[in-house]
């Protein structure tokens, strides 16, 4: 059970100040989840636009069958499941998106294969210069991207597999800043007044006190 995947780089930590905090995003859908949907407790990861839900389903191959019967045994596992729970997985996602503030996408994984489907695409505008617009277009004249909007979600997945250790200290150090933020500048306010309080003894002000 994981939640990750956040939203990372502007004032105010890695949640804007709109969006209700999804720490328990993961054990929320755990618990909310159908008993019998999967073997375990869903994969939940979270960003500042969606939660994506993916679970494994249970599944048992017969001993002899070829690899390619197991793909397409796992394909139509992924299949029937994903028609026989859409209202039920509706009803849960409408709960999730009014209690977290973002969309709810869902996946599967059976054996060896994994899909996702329903899943949300967020546009992101950006301005770049000359020497970054020929990076795409040089990806798109090659025929590995089909257009700039492409070849720039090509270069983001690129990164992601490539830094994931990197970006996984990021979110981390994220993380606690939003910790210390939360925490907010009183917390040390019961230590200070001890601090400030005047030490044990006779009080000079008192008219009782003889010297």
């Amino acid at each position: 059970m994981r939640g990750q995947g956040r939203g990372f780089g502007r004032s105010g930590g890695w949640q804007q100040a709109d969006l209700p905090p999804a720490e328990d995003a993961p054990a929320w859908f755990a618990g909310r989840l159908p008993t019998g949907w999967f073997t375990g407790a869903p994969e939940v990861q979270v960003d500042r636009d969606e939660i994506l839900v993916v679970g494994t389903l249970p599944i048992q191959h017969v001993s002899d069958a070829s690899d390619a019967d197991k793909a397409g045994h796992e394909a139509g596992l992924i299949a029937r499941f994903r028609e026989e729970t859409r209202d039920a997985r509706i009803r849960v996602a409408r709960e999730g998106e009014h209690r977290y503030g973002r969309k709810v996408s869902w996946g599967a994984v059976a054996g060896g294969t994994r899909e996702l489907f329903t899943t949300h695409s967020a546009p992101v505008m950006t301005r770049l210069r000359q020497p970054e617009r020929q990076v795409l277009d040089t990806l798109v004249d090659a025929g590995v991207a089909r257009s700039r909007s492409d070849a720039l979600s090509w270069c983001v997945r690129l990164v992601g597999r490539n830094a994931d250790n990197w970006l996984d200290q990021l979110r981390s150090a994220m993380s606690e800043v939003d910790r210390v933020r939360a925490a907010g500048p009183d917390a040390g306010t019961a230590d200070d007044a001890n601090a400030d309080a005047k030490p044990a003894g006779p009080d000079t002000d008192d008219p009782e006190v003889t010297h």
